[in-house]
């Protein structure tokens, strides 16, 4: 039987992973937002109940998590909740939603999360702790890492991989073969036709590089 499923975070993410969490019938007993004040208010019908102290009074194996934090930069909070949590013991379940189409044999690892309209074509893995986001597109054989967000409207070709730690910006396209590196941003609108080093910042049509990331 599924376990409860507390929610981390109460922000826009986390109200689009609530809804395809009720979607499924998933019992979630509230949502844990570092920010005090925003205890008692809800989302979605479901309270914010406490900060981190409420996820801690519930044993490890008695319920899952799942990650509300999203980005528009690097996911490294997203990164840092999850890896913090996973050393308390507890483990986050995957959010698919019902009208994602994913191939029977792609490989979905822990706490990633599918959403509306997405596909995800054979051979493809999603990394832990990865968001595929609203209506993007995985094409066959991808490898997305972990601690990843594909933003909505992501076109992935045959054959892309993506690092770990990566954000890919809202309607980038990806054409086949090319290998994104860990920690880099691609900016929306992008299309990506060349290699990404790690810790690189490109945007453009074609992407070029605009910047080196530094982790913070």
């Amino acid at each position: 039987m599924r376990l409860p499923v507390i929610v981390i975070g109460g922000g826009g993410h986390a109200k689009v992973l609530i809804e395809a969490l009720l979607l499924n019938n998933v019992k979630v007993l509230g949502i844990a937002d570092a920010d005090l004040s925003q205890k008692g208010k809800s989302v979605l019908g479901i309270s914010v109940i406490g900060d981190d102290n409420a996820v801690f009074k519930h044993a490890p194996g008695k319920i899952q998590l799942v990650n509300g934090i999203g980005s528009v930069g690097l996911p490294i909070k997203r990164q840092r909740v999850f890896d913090k949590f996973k050393d308390k013991g507890y483990n986050f379940t995957s959010v698919i939603h019902p009208s994602a189409v994913i191939a029977s044999d792609a490989e979905i690892y822990e706490g990633a999360q599918i959403m509306a309209g997405v596909v995800i074509q054979p051979g493809s893995r999603i990394g832990k702790d990865a968001i595929v986001n609203t209506k993007a597109s995985i094409d066959h054989d991808c490898s997305i890492g972990d601690h990843v967000h594909i933003s909505p409207g992501v076109t992935l070709s045959g054959g892309v991989t993506v690092g770990d730690v990566v954000h890919v910006g809202t309607g980038v396209t990806v054409i086949q073969g090319i290998k994104i590196g860990n920690n880099s941003l691609i900016g929306a609108g992008s299309v990506v036709i060349n290699n990404v080093p790690d810790n690189a910042e490109v945007a453009g049509v074609p992407a070029r590089s605009i910047n080196i990331v530094i982790r913070k």
